[in-house]
């Protein structure tokens, strides 16, 4: 039989660089493309010496081009927390809409499967919980979060225009808060910011009064869930996310416990458009890809703070990247 080739854009990323691991292990050929905006060479640096590896630094809002069979493309290239997508809005929405126009040519010409990596965002500040995919969201398009929230409704919808009208064989992934290894931990996201405050001796910021939900999904789940869609020869959106819901106030007490930390939590006002309330229904996964997480909150928080803790100490420092 022969080799799989898969293109992975935003390979270099955090989930981008556990799913380049996943294909590699199932014998595929992968390729990782990247610019490094935010994704950093060092999530994949242990894959440079296999030959079943390439990497790409190519900035995919740019016509693609890639040489000999291509079997899949999975679209992961975007920033992907508040911090980033706040501070580079024009590319942000770039790689929802142009990158994406651009992959699914690609797959087009390549006669290749493609998955794309869509977000709850796309629910907004929801008024119906738990989400399932039916619900159309609560979006304001012209608020600071809309750059990321509308990029990708653009990148489902073009993929279902590319599905109906040139016939691709596309997947669409609603991907929920996920965490664990190779995650920043300067990237805004809630759980990087707690550890990263906890190790620092940081109070712990909180938004609001903290009664605002999240639902958590650990990473090795979230990349057997995107495996198994693309595997599947279901079209529509799936949400792949951990349905156990909790407060950002009982959150940041758990990380608090789990650190052994004794500093305070400190609370600011909520920013603009901040999603009340976050929880997938999973009925879909379940019954198209009998998919749903296996690994708890308490086991996967715990493996993500020892990655976290060994980390050099001048991580626990650096700055955000600069955009120009």
């Amino acid at each position: 039989m022969k080799q799989q080739r898969i293109l992975i854009t935003g390979g270099a990323g955090f989930l981008g660089s556990h799913l380049c691991d996943r294909f590699i292990r199932e014998g595929c050929h992968v390729i990782a493309m990247d610019n490094l905006i935010t994704g950093d060479l060092k999530n994949i640096e242990h894959l440079f010496k296999l030959k079943e590896f390439e990497f790409y630094h190519y900035d995919v809002t740019k016509f693609i081009s890639i040489p000999g069979q291509l079997d899949a493309i999975l679209h992961f290239a975007s920033p992907a927390s508040p911090i980033d997508y706040l501070r580079i809005p024009i590319q942000t929405l770039k790689v929802g809409a142009m990158g994406t126009h651009n992959c699914l040519g690609l797959a087009r010409a390549k006669g290749a499967r493609i998955l794309v990596a869509s977000t709850s965002e796309v629910y907004g500040d929801p008024l119906v919980q738990p989400q399932a995919e039916e619900y159309w969201g609560n979006v304001n398009p012209v608020g600071p979060r809309g750059v990321y929230d509308e990029a990708k409704r653009y990148m489902e919808s073009i993929t279902m225009a590319y599905h109906t009208y040139h016939g691709v064989d596309t997947r669409i992934v609603r991907i929920f808060n996920t965490y664990g290894p190779r995650m920043r931990l300067n990237d805004g996201r809630a759980l990087p910011a707690f550890i990263g405050q906890a190790l620092r001796g940081e109070s712990l910021t909180v938004f609001g009064d903290g009664s605002q939900t999240r639902s958590f999904c650990y990473v090795d789940d979230l990349v057997e869930g995107v495996y198994r869609l693309l595997q599947s020869d279901y079209h529509g959106p799936v949400n792949i996310g951990n349905p156990d819901e909790i407060t950002l106030k009982d959150f940041a007490e758990e990380i608090r416990e789990l650190t052994g930390s004794t500093v305070e939590l400190s609370y600011h006002p909520l920013p603009e458009d901040d999603p009340k309330q976050r929880r997938p229904d999973i009925t879909k996964a379940r019954d198209l890809l009998g998919w749903w997480p296996r690994i708890d909150r308490a086991e996967g928080l715990q493996r993500t703070y020892t990655y976290f803790k060994a980390l050099p100490k001048e991580e626990l420092y650096r700055e955000p990247k600069h955009f120009n």
